[in-house]
């Protein structure tokens, strides 16, 4: 009886975590650029919680852009690139930029990227604002859109 009562309460506890560890997968996390270390020193491109264009190798929207860091065998990173291009196809002022860990490792360290895909979530200026740690649904990645200052909100017909 007593092992019973043990492997019921391990399962009890692995299902905790489980729904913990899923509803954190993708749910936007507020960034104040303040709080951002400075790890760009010397760059004259960036500044703490900056991005700039050069370095993601596309011009930033005028609303928001999402850049994605991702590797080559992830699915979740998969399924969170045709979210955000889906999204950035329907908004003009919105730009997706998917990168490849393994060759931005300066952003990884920069941002403390610690799994993959994270996506920061930019400004029209370059200046993170947020991030999405996990896979991202059509849902979270719209409510990281959705607290972004927006400067023109125009959509695609």
């Amino acid at each position: 009886m007593l092992r019973l009562v043990l492997v019921l309460l391990v399962l009890a506890v692995a299902t905790a975590i489980g729904l913990w560890w899923r509803s954190r997968n993708g749910r936007y996390t507020a960034i104040d650029p303040a709080l951002v270390p400075d790890g760009s020193a010397g760059k004259a491109d960036a500044g703490p919680g900056l991005v700039a264009s050069n370095e993601i190798g596309a011009a930033l929207g005028s609303r928001a852009t999402f850049v994605q860091l991702s590797s080559e065998v992830c699915a979740p990173c998969r399924r969170t690139h045709a979210v955000l291009g889906a999204i950035a196809a329907e908004h003009d002022d919105v730009v997706h930029v998917d990168l490849d860990v393994t060759e931005h490792l300066d952003l990884v360290r920069r941002f403390n990227v610690l799994r993959t895909p994270t996506t920061l979530v930019l400004d029209p200026h370059g200046t993170v604002v947020g991030r999405l740690s996990g896979g991202t649904d059509r849902h979270h990645a719209l409510a990281a859109l959705s607290h972004v200052p927006a400067t023109s909100i125009r959509s695609k017909s």
